[in-house]
Parts: structure tokens; C-alpha cells; sequence
């Protein structure tokens, strides 16, 4: 049988097609077996009690748990501060060093150092650091500024002066990595098109606000994606530094209730927290996009 030019063609363009699916069906398959499994199980057992029956009452557990609605508080404080704050920073230093100023590669070599040091390590340093005689109040009766009689208690305020000290240091930590992405999308960004602005009378102001921020739109959205994720899964440095339940957030009520209280009961609260912690962190994702119009240029793009 004799195969005709137009079959042949679409046979060609359905193999370019399948191309992609082929290049992430491992992933796919990697997520079904190592991922998928785990998290349905969880969901499950989310809703039954100690006893295997199906129940609700693990989430109405929660919901009537004054300590429920404080972690969601803490949580949703730190995510809307710390992601605005750290981006803005973060986009700054990414303008300063994509100047490429003499010294641009020692600063930048600098900023990322924090980011390499994982959460336990930083929630060391910063708990000896803030200590009453940690090393910061050592260096600062050393160097003059207060005396043994006014040494500053870090960690000793109340729950906003707690939260904004969690996002100081938390800045500290998450400003690089954002900065790296923002960076990488700037240096995306051609000098010409820059040029082209200035050339027809752009400010560096107006440069910025309609070239290069709407060109780095596709970059902006990954970093604060990933930021949001992380800020709402915030919850090893608060342990670190003042112990389960003294400024409790929502990822720690999952360790809490799962790993440390130990009882059948509570590990089944600490799957439900776990199950509302998941539908949190993406009922946030999905709001991002929505605000920030990807879901739009999408719809145009396929358009």
C-alpha cells in the first residue's frame, strides 16, 4: 500500500508534537511513584481517625484550635512582608550589579553566601548571635556601643517585633537566591533594547517601569512563585531560635502535631495541617498568577 505525501506529513508533524511529552515522561513517571503515592495516601488518612473510620473530625480538631488560626496569622504576616521587602532588595542589588561595576564579581560572590548555608546552620549561627551573651552583644560592648548593664534582649520581644526579627533574618538568607534568578533575567535583557528607550527619550526611570520590568515579567513571576512557597514553609529557623509554639506557623504545627507529640492522633492532625499547608501554598501560586495576568497572556499566547 502505497503511503500518500499527506499522511506522511502528518505522521512527521505528530511525531514533533509527541517530542516533548517524551522528553518529561520520566519526570511524570518519577512524580507517579515517588510523589503521587505518598501524597494520596496522606489525604486519605487525613480523614480517618485512630480507629481507621472515616471522620472529619482531624480538620474540626483544627479549626477549633485557637493555635490554628494564630500560625495562619504568623504565616500569612511573614509571607506579605518578607516576599515584598526581599524582592525589592533583591531586584536592587540585581540593577547594581548587572552594572557590572569594578568589584561586581567579589560583591557578588559575597551576597550569595548566606544562601549556601542550609536553615539548621543559620538557625545556629543566629541563636548563639542573638542570644543575651551571643556574639552580637559581644561585639557590641567590644566595640563600644552598649556596656554589660544594656545588653539588647533579641529574642525577648513580643510576637510583631518576633516576626520582623524572623524576616530580618530570613532576608538575610532568601535575598540571593531571589537576586540570582532576578540577575539571570536581567542579563536576558539587551543592552539595545535599553538604548532603544533612552534613544527615543525614556527616562532610566521610565526605561525601567516599561521595558525592562515588563520583559522580566516571566522571571519575576518564577522568583516570587518560589518565594511564596518558601515563605509559607518557613518554620526550622523559628524552632531554632524560640522553640515549638512560641511564634507557632503552620509548617511547624505539622512537625509539631507529626514528630513531636508523638501520639496516633495528633500524627493524623499533623496530616491534616500537612493536607491544608498543601491546598495554602497553592490556592497562593494560583492567586499569584491570577493577579500578575500570566493566566491571560497564556490564553493569548495559545490564541
Amino acid at each position: 500500500m502505497t503511503i500518500t505525501k499527506p499522511q506522511l506529513s502528518f505522521s512527521r508533524e505528530t511525531r514533533k508534537k509527541m517530542v516533548p511529552y517524551l522528553l518529561i515522561a520520566p519526570v511524570i513517571i518519577y512524580y507517579i511513584l515517588f510523589w503521587l503515592n505518598p501524597v494520596i495516601n496522606a489525604i486519605v488518612e487525613s480523614f480517618r481517625d485512630v480507629d481507621g473510620i472515616w471522620t472529619l473530625g482531624n480538620y474540626i480538631y483544627i479549626f477549633k484550635d485557637s493555635v490554628f488560626y494564630e500560625a495562619l496569622f504568623n504565616t500569612a504576616f511573614l509571607v506579605i512582608f518578607s516576599v515584598t521587602i526581599e524582592f525589592l532588595l533583591a531586584f536592587g542589588l540585581a540593577l547594581l550589579i548587572n552594572k557590572k561595576f569594578k568589584g561586581s564579581s567579589i560583591f557578588l560572590f559575597l551576597a550569595i553566601i548566606p544562601m549556601a548555608l542550609p536553615a539548621v546552620a543559620v538557625g545556629a549561627m543566629w541563636s548563639s548571635g542573638l542570644a543575651t551573651r551571643g556574639w552580637l552583644n559581644s561585639f557590641l560592648m567590644a566595640t563600644g556601643i552598649i556596656d554589660d548593664a544594656s545588653k539588647i534582649l533579641f529574642l525577648a520581644g513580643g510576637k510583631i517585633s518576633t516576626l520582623w526579627m524572623i524576616i530580618i533574618i530570613d532576608a538575610w538568607t532568601v535575598i540571593p537566591f531571589v537576586m540570582i534568578i532576578l540577575l539571570a533575567g536581567l542579563q536576558g535583557v539587551g543592552e539595545d533594547v535599553r538604548e532603544a528607550g533612552a534613544i527615543f527619550g525614556g527616562t532610566k526611570f521610565q526605561i525601567l517601569r516599561k521595558i525592562t520590568i515588563p520583559m522580566l515579567r516571566p522571571t519575576i513571576t518564577t522568583a516570587m512563585i518560589l518565594r511564596i512557597i518558601s515563605a509559607i514553609q518557613i518554620w526550622l529557623i523559628i524552632v531554632m531560635l524560640y522553640g515549638f509554639n512560641r511564634l507557632p506557623v503552620l509548617l511547624e504545627q505539622v512537625v509539631l502535631n507529626f514528630d513531636q507529640l508523638g501520639a496516633e492522633f495528633f500524627e493524623r492532625i499533623g496530616l491534616a495541617y500537612s493536607v491544608l499547608v498543601a491546598i495554602i501554598v497553592s490556592a497562593a501560586a494560583i492567586l499569584y498568577l491570577k493577579v500578575s495576568g500570566s493566566f491571560e497572556k497564556e490564553e493569548t499566547e495559545n490564541e
